[in-house]
């Protein structure tokens, strides 16, 4: 199967909202994509848009495709999370969100729940940590191990549906353990 092709008739909800890290969201988005995957942006609060956080200021305008009220857990595939500081602390006070990520952990259908860098935290938040290893952003790694997470410092770290990694250096390898969970 050509990598073009590898993740055709898989949907992913990619979810965020202002102040997401612009590369986590992005290049995932656009690799997966390129793996023939469907990918919707789920937000909250309405928006239309959102706009990411790009090192040191704002960055692009990415388009919502749904709200988080309106997504259905049975059409998708995985759960994509990108970090940033803002985004997942924001998204983790939200009930509708952690509500989703927590039954996601239960539906036979969703077979990968993937956080990079601060996202992890909305894994926390969803209880899914606990016995798990994790890897997360170094500076919230007392977070994962309170929570009762075996943090790893490593690139990507799969634990049955979860995927975690650090920063954007590991998009590469969080992409294709993505991929790979979904391939098998």
């Amino acid at each position: 199967m050509s990598n073009s092709t590898a993740l055709k008739n898989k949907r992913l909800a990619i979810i965020a909202t202002n102040g997401f890290e612009q590369s986590e969201l992005l290049k995932p988005k656009q690799e997966l994509e390129a793996r023939g995957a469907t990918t919707h942006v789920i937000s909250i609060n309405g928006n239309d848009t959102i706009r990411g956080w790009d090192e040191k200021d704002w960055g692009e305008t990415v388009k919502v495709d749904k709200q988080i009220e309106e997504a259905d857990l049975a059409d998708y595939d995985a759960i994509v999370l990108p970090g940033g500081q803002m985004n997942p602390d924001i998204l983790r006070t939200n009930e509708n969100v952690v509500a989703f990520i927590k039954a996601a952990a239960e539906q036979r259908n969703v077979k990968a729940i993937a956080a990079i860098c601060h996202a992890p935290w909305l894994l926390v938040e969803a209880g899914l940590v606990k016995g798990k290893k994790v890897t997360s952003y170094p500076s919230i790694s007392t977070d994962m191990k309170n929570a009762g997470g075996d943090w790893q410092d490593s690139t990507v770290v799969t634990d049955g549906k979860l995927i975690t990694s650090r920063n954007p250096d590991d998009i590469p390898n969080f992409v294709d353990a993505i991929a790979q969970k979904l391939s098998s």
